[in-house]
């Protein structure tokens, strides 16, 4: 019997490649996206495959799925902070009304669930690393809370329809993650890095650039959130790669490897930008078996390419 699976946020960055790791494992495929950030571009190779079907939806209101559902992913989201600070309102309400609607989704169809949940959820972290029993310093009232909060309640209301309703729920939290298909104007580091370092203008640091990240290739994160679908483990799991950088040695290294003509200028630091963020990934690597195995630079040169094709350099 085929197994169905509904992938919410599927014409994002990482739906887009769950939607082909589950093709590829022989899965039947919904893909569902309003593309407030996702985009057509991300699942036009899929499009033709009998296995693979788009609905474009809006999570937030009541989805309906016709037949049997197996599986939910649910990604639907805006990620980046250039996001949530242009769409705060839809940020909390895919957070919220958008996992109640998968959940009762869930429930209905008797799916296993799995929520895209996010290091967010530490804030600015007075652990480090930061393992999964830590539970966050995060600034409700700030601008990035309508994405650290709405990740927060979203693990809650999942944990609650996982015992009051008894779904078969799944949490795992991604750390930095970059590779092909990332938005050119995402925001984030890593693309905005080699999108200026790609075009030879002033590579932007936030700060000092002494501020940490570590960053994990996608088809890592993939992996790790495929093998814990499968998996028995109920609570919430790092799924990342404890190997950290600061925010200054990236930008240095990115520039080395377009072979840029860019300049490193500073800025001020965003309003509670996390200082550190680094995932201790025990859990994973004992219940998972699952580790990264792309080191940074062969994943950085994967994602210049991909950047370079699109930019048409």
């Amino acid at each position: 019997m085929i197994k169905k699976i509904l992938i919410t946020g599927g014409a994002g960055f990482l739906g887009s490649h769950l939607c082909e790791r589950f093709l590829k494992e022989g899965y039947e495929v919904i893909c569902m996206d309003n593309f407030c950030t996702g985009t057509p571009d991300n699942i036009a190779h899929l499009l033709g495959n009998s296995a693979f079907s788009f609905v474009n939806y809006d999570v937030t209101n009541y989805i309906h799925i016709e037949g049997n559902l197996d599986y939910i992913l649910h990604f639907a989201s805006p990620a980046s902070p250039i996001d949530y600070l242009k769409l705060p309102i839809q940020t909390l309400k895919v957070g919220s009304l958008g996992t109640h609607k998968a959940l009762g989704l869930a429930k209905a169809k008797e799916a296993r669930f799995l929520l895209a949940s996010t290091s967010e959820v530490y804030g600015d972290p007075l652990e480090h690393p930061q393992k999964e029993s830590y539970w966050g310093n995060v600034n409700p009232v700030g601008i990035r809370g309508v994405y650290d909060e709405a990740k927060r309640f979203a693990e809650a209301l999942t944990m609650a329809y996982n015992r009051y309703h008894n779904v078969d729920t799944r949490i795992v939290r991604i750390f930095n993650t970059f590779g092909p298909r990332m938005r050119l104007e995402d925001g984030r580091a890593i693309p905005a890095f080699i999108s200026q370092a790609l075009e030879n203008n002033p590579v932007t640091v936030f700060g000092d650039g002494s501020q940490t990240r570590s960053v994990c290739y996608a088809d890592d994160l993939i992996e790790g959130i495929y093998r814990l679908l499968l998996s028995n483990e109920i609570m919430p799991v790092n799924i990342g790669n404890p190997d950290e950088i600061t925010m200054l040695q990236l930008a240095e290294e990115i520039i080395k490897l377009t072979n840029s003509k860019s300049e490193i200028v500073f800025k001020e630091l965003p309003s509670d930008d996390p200082k550190v963020r680094k995932p201790d990934i025990t859990k994973a690597q004992q219940i998972l078996k699952w580790q990264p195995e792309v080191i940074r630079e062969a994943g950085l040169l994967k994602t210049i390419a991909d950047f370079k094709k699109r930019l048409k350099l």
